[in-house]
């Protein structure tokens, strides 16, 4: 692990990005000297600029002699997402610079303070999001280092002046076995980013050694993997309060949230109003208030800071109304994901409660599939998932970077769905451009329009926004 000296700069290539973000921030109101470099117009980089960070738009050898000319040497900070071809990174390493990754930073700073890591499949973001959110309600001031905004401090990251850190501890490449944090907590375990792991063993070894580094382990009970391959300190549940340390049992499920009752040893304790809705929300929520607990926070003052909780950024996400349809963006990339937001969704319009700014009448399924090798693992998966929304518009398959696989496409996906449900209306647009054009066409007044995919699908509320306003017929296209 690198020592983070305040007399040795820091330089983050790829700054704007929202894990390299959150530490330079951090790292810059604690007094270090950070620089970074992102080409890509952020407002990110703006929030970074504010805080004393150097930022470049260029990612080229005259930045790092810019750097080292102004500041010294520094230590080069780089991402999973920095190809070795980056001609910054390059120049940094032909001088001889210290490069180190950012899970190393972020292993620096969650070793060196009492701290809570949130890992798992899904849920990270928004499980570490609550706990930062409560414990800054209840006055703890935590720093945060966050996967997405944080509507409470309106950043992902976060400098507190408390005890405590939380981090969102992120399995996709495997570095976050590095930390060793007080208090680590597993949401679930599925498989996903088969670029990296090759199969469900694989992921389990790895989170087995992340569990392994954590002084206390905190985890769900209702995840089937979990409960096969991990001896948790505690564990919770929102299914059952008999085997459980925290349980949130539900008394009534809505479109504008739960209502539950709160269980500690299977002793009910008293209710609780989630304003979030969905059974994940739930379980993210009974996560976060168990951590809570376990640092001392009394749960009656917990239970007056949930009634403030509100998801991360692109987590159930209303962009707002455009010609009268609620525009919804979600960072769903993942079967499981998708199922639970489409599930959540659904539950609007049948409970006729929202907290959207209309009560939607029917649910329009935007996806945009992320990675050939994750829609190739999950094809039909994702196509049951989809089946349960009252129609599908498919975007084009997102790369990130990756080689097409023959036969994975967006169409391959639509048919997927149409052999589920041949009655269900699919269509697929060839480009984001016909994508809003096909937002525009197939959906009416009162429709919850969810994009849904981890690429660029987050930009539709702006690609309607250049649309002309022109009446349209409310039929899909074929």
């Amino acid at each position: 692990m690198p020592k983070l000296d305040r007399r040795q700069p820091l330089h983050f290539i790829g700054a704007g990005g929202i894990g390299m973000s959150a530490l330079a921030g951090i790292l810059a109101e604690r007094g270090f000297l950070v620089s970074g470099s992102d080409p890509r117009p952020n407002p990110v980089l703006e929030r970074l600029r504010t805080a004393g960070v150097r930022v470049f738009q260029e990612q080229t050898a005259a930045t790092i002699a810019a750097v080292m000319a102004a500041e010294g040497a520094p230590m080069v900070v780089i991402s999973s997402a920095v190809p070795a071809a980056n001609e910054e990174l390059a120049e940094a390493r032909r001088r001889g610079l210290s490069i180190v990754h950012r899970s190393d930073v972020l292993a620096a700073l969650i070793n060196d303070q009492a701290s809570i890591a949130v890992a798992g499949s899904h849920g990270k973001t928004t499980t570490s999001t609550l706990i930062a959110t409560l414990l800054e309600a209840v006055g703890e001031d935590p720093t945060a280092v966050i996967g997405g905004i944080v509507p409470a401090f309106g950043s992902n990251g976060r400098h507190g002046q408390g005890r405590l850190l939380v981090a969102e501890a992120d399995e996709s490449d495997g570095s976050l076995v590095k930390f060793t944090p007080r208090l680590g907590l597993l949401t679930n375990v599925e498989l996903d980013h088969t670029d990296h792991y090759p199969d469900l063993a694989s992921l389990v070894a790895t989170l087995q050694r992340f569990a392994s580094g954590c002084t206390t382990l905190l985890a769900n009970r209702d995840c089937p993997v979990l409960r096969e391959h991990f001896q948790a300190a505690s564990w919770w549940s929102t299914s059952s309060s008999e085997a459980a340390d925290f349980a949130a049992i539900p008394l009534e499920e809505r479109g504008d949230g739960t209502l539950a009752t709160w269980y500690e040893q299977g002793v009910a304790l008293g209710t609780l109003e989630v304003p979030l809705p969905g059974r994940h929300n739930l379980s993210n929520t009974v996560a976060a208030m168990a951590a809570c607990r376990l640092e001392g926070v009394p749960f009656e003052t917990l239970r007056l800071a949930v009634a403030g909780l509100r998801p991360p950024g692109r987590r159930f996400d209303c962009r707002g109304l455009w010609q009268d349809r609620a525009i919804v963006d979600d960072y769903a990339h993942h079967p499981s994901e998708v199922a639970a937001t489409l599930a959540m969704a659904r539950l609007m319009v049948e409970s006729g409660r929202s907290p959207l700014p209309l009560v939607p009448r029917r649910l329009v399924a935007v996806f945009q599939p992320h990675r050939y090798t994750r829609t190739a693992q999950f094809l039909d998966d994702f196509a049951a998932a989809l089946t349960h929304a009252d129609a599908v518009l498919l975007a084009p398959l997102y790369a990130a970077g990756e080689a097409p696989i023959a036969g994975i496409s967006s169409p391959a996906l639509a048919e997927a769905v149409r052999v589920l449900a041949p009655d269900l209306p699919v269509a697929v647009a060839a480009s984001m451009e016909a994508l809003a054009e096909l937002v525009a066409s197939g959906t009416g007044p009162g429709d919850l329009v969810l994009a849904m995919g981890a690429g660029d699908v987050n930009s539709l509320w702006d690609r309607l926004g250049t649309l002309d306003g022109h009446e349209r017929p409310s039929a899909l296209v074929a």
